[in-house]
């Protein structure tokens, strides 16, 4: 694992472009996957392996239901991948973990709850280009045709339309188990305003904490420490990188005046004294 310690606001932005200039385009482009965390004790374990028990038993049968009585249009196409999407957008356990294009969202998510700010938080970086080039010969070839750094669910779906079938390209593997980055469709204004991406394995038992362990170059965290939250807070508030924007609707706006209105937690003291 690369943790990277930073001490100031310029130097997290500095870490969080690290990487982006492209010589051959002239232009700064990332390649990486942004996942904020309130603590740098929250890991990358998903919310189906949280579940417990058999539950890579269950991942079928939360799938199959969530679809039974879902609204019918609730997605574009009867799509496995549009479907887990959406499953993974309301909560529902899965494989998936929720990334970002962007760092500003990631800092937000690693900064909302206020009663957090005694603790340091963590951005992790994924090298999403290069993780792929890890992916079996079939997925590797649809990037390649389709001139695409990420998979759309059209895509995926091409190769693989269900999840056995998706299993099977993993069991094949020569190189093992191996992670997959989806740029879902646009099911409502949360996920474009959070420009969301997500993730997941090649096996529903398969831990992307393992794997990075096994690709230490593919990534890095950021560790932000708790006297530099309240600044960073503040300075996406004034970027408009806020609740209010990220989750539309009243519930969103409630949350973001909440925490604007709260009154400062000194627990964790800011850098200025």
């Amino acid at each position: 694992m690369s943790d990277i310690c930073i001490s100031s606001f310029n130097e997290l932005i500095d870490q969080l472009y690290a990487e982006s200039w492209k010589p051959s385009l002239g232009r700064f482009r990332s390649n990486f996957a942004y996942r904020g965390t309130t603590s740098t004790t929250d890991d990358l374990t998903t919310t189906l392996r949280r579940l417990g028990g058999p539950y890579v038993n269950h991942e079928g049968h939360l799938l199959r239901n969530f679809r039974k009585y879902a609204h019918g249009d609730a997605v574009p196409g009867d799509s496995t991948w549009n479907w887990l999407a959406l499953a993974q957008h309301h909560g529902l356990p899965t494989r998936l973990l929720d990334w970002t294009f962007s760092p500003f969202v990631a800092l937000h998510f690693a900064t909302a709850i206020i009663e957090h700010y005694d603790k340091d938080a963590a951005v992790w970086c994924v090298d999403y280009v290069r993780t792929h080039q890890l992916l079996p010969k079939p997925l590797r070839q649809m990037l390649d045709d389709e001139q695409a750094d990420v998979f759309t669910t059209e895509m995926l779906g091409r190769v693989a339309p269900t999840l056995d079938a998706f299993d099977a390209l993993g069991a094949e593997h020569a190189g093992g188990p191996f992670v997959v980055f989806l740029d879902p469709p646009s099911l409502d204004q949360r996920i474009v305003n959070q420009f969301a991406l997500l993730s997941f394995m090649s096996d529903a038992d398969a831990d992307m904490n393992h794997w990075l362990t096994r690709h230490p170059d593919l990534w890095r965290r950021i560790i932000i420490p708790a006297q530099l939250k309240w600044e960073i807070r503040d300075k996406l508030d004034q970027a408009n990188i806020t609740e209010r924007v990220l989750f539309p609707g009243l519930d969103g706006l409630s949350r973001w005046l909440k925490r604007y209105y709260s009154p400062r937690n000194d627990q964790a003291t800011d850098q200025r004294g």
